[in-house]
C-alpha cells in the first residue's frame, strides 16, 4: 500500500488576481459624474449665453429668449466691437486696446518670469546667509493689498518720468508678479533631484552654467504655469491699467468697461457680449493650448513646500 505522504501534492487552484472590477454604473459613479456635469453646466451656461447673444441682431434679442440659438447668425456685433465701438472719445473699437495689452503683457511676462526663475533657482540651490529671511520678506510682500501701494507707486513713476506710459505699467506688473513666481520656481527647483546639481558642481559648472544647461531645460512645466498665471493676471487687469496709463494707451479691459458701461445711445447687448469674449479670448486660448502642461507643472512641485 502506497504511503499517502509520498504522493505528489495536488496543484493549488489559483484564482483571478488583480483589483475587483467595478461596475460601470454604480451609485458612486452616478454621484461623481452627476456632480461634474452640474458644475460644468454652471460654468459653461454663461459662456453659451454670451456666444449666442453676440451672434444675434438687436430685434431678435428684444424678444427676450436669451437661451435660444440665433435664428439668423450675424457677425456685425463682433466687427463693431473690434473696430467701431466707442471707448471714450475714440470710436475705433477694441483693436487699439488689444495692441496696447499685447505691448503690456509680453514684456511684463518675460521680465517677471526671467527674474523670478533666477530668484527661485538661487534660493533653492545656492542658499546664502539670510536667504530664508529674504524669502520670507519676499513672500510677505505678495500678501500686501495692491490698493495700499497705488499712491506711492504713482509718486515713484512720476519722479522717474514713467507715469502714464506703457513702460511704467510694465514695471509695475513685473514687480507685483515677482513674489508669487519666485515661490513657484523655488518650490519647483527644490523638488528636482539634488544629485543633478551636485554632479554639475563637481564637473565645474558655475551659477549660470547650471541654470541654463540643467535647470532651465527641465523647467518647461513650471514655465507654462508661470506664463498662464502672468498672462491671465496681466491681461485681465483693470486697476493698474486705469491708474497708471492714460486714454491713448488704455489696455483692452479698460476699453471694455467703457463699452459695457456706456450710458449714451441704445444698449447693444450683442456688441457688449462680443467685446467681452474678444477681451477674454487670449487667456482662454493660452490655457486650452497648454492646459496639460499646467496641470503637470502644478503636480511636479509648483505648490509644494
Amino acid at each position: 500500500m502506497v504511503n499517502p505522504s509520498l504522493l505528489p501534492a495536488a496543484p493549488k487552484v489559483v484564482g483571478p488576481r488583480g483589483p475587483k472590477p467595478t461596475k460601470a454604473i454604480s451609485p458612486r459613479n452616478i454621484m461623481l459624474y452627476g456632480t461634474l456635469i452640474v458644475v460644468a453646466l454652471y460654468y459653461l451656461l454663461p459662456l453659451y449665453v454670451m456666444v449666442v447673444t453676440s451672434l444675434k441682431g438687436m430685434p431678435e434679442i428684444r424678444v427676450g429668449n436669451i437661451f435660444a440659438p440665433p435664428l439668423e447668425i450675424t457677425f456685425q456685433p463682433w466687427i463693431k466691437a473690434w473696430a467701431e465701438a466707442c471707448t471714450g472719445l475714440n470710436c475705433d473699437g477694441l483693436s487699439r486696446g488689444f495692441w496696447n495689452s499685447v505691448q503690456i503683457t509680453v514684456p511684463s511676462v518675460i521680465v517677471s518670469i526671467a527674474i523670478a526663475s533666477v530668484n527661485g533657482y538661487a534660493l533653492a540651490n545656492w542658499r546664502f546667509k539670510g536667504s530664508q529671511i529674504f524669502f520670507t520678506i519676499l513672500i510677505f510682500g505678495s500678501f500686501i493689498p495692491y490698493q495700499v501701494m497705488l499712491y506711492p507707486i504713482v509718486i515713484l513713476l512720476r519722479e522717474i518720468g514713467l507715469y502714464g506710459s506703457l513702460t511704467g505699467l510694465v514695471i509695475v506688473h513685473s514687480i507685483f508678479g515677482m513674489p508669487i513666481l519666485t515661490l513657484l520656481f523655488r518650490n519647483y527647483f527644490t523638488s528636482l533631484p539634488e544629485e543633478l546639481f551636485k554632479a554639475a558642481r563637481v564637473d565645474g559648472a558655475g551659477f549660470w552654467g547650471i541654470y541654463f544647461r540643467i535647470m532651465l531645460p527641465m523647467s518647461l512645466p513650471i514655465l507654462v504655469v508661470a506664463v498662464i498665471l502672468q498672462v491671465t493676471g496681466i491681461w485681465n487687469d483693470f486697476l493698474f491699467g486705469t491708474v497708471y496709463t492714460k486714454p491713448d494707451i488704455w489696455p483692452m479691459t479698460v476699453q471694455l468697461n467703457n463699452i459695457v458701461n456706456s450710458t449714451q445711445g441704445v444698449k447693444e447687448y450683442n456688441v457688449n457680449m462680443a467685446a467681452t469674449i474678444l477681451t477674454g479670448l487670449v487667456p482662454l486660448v493660452i490655457y486650452f493650448v497648454s492646459g496639460k502642461l499646467f496641470v503637470r507643472g502644478i503636480a511636479a512641485g509648483a505648490v509644494k513646500g
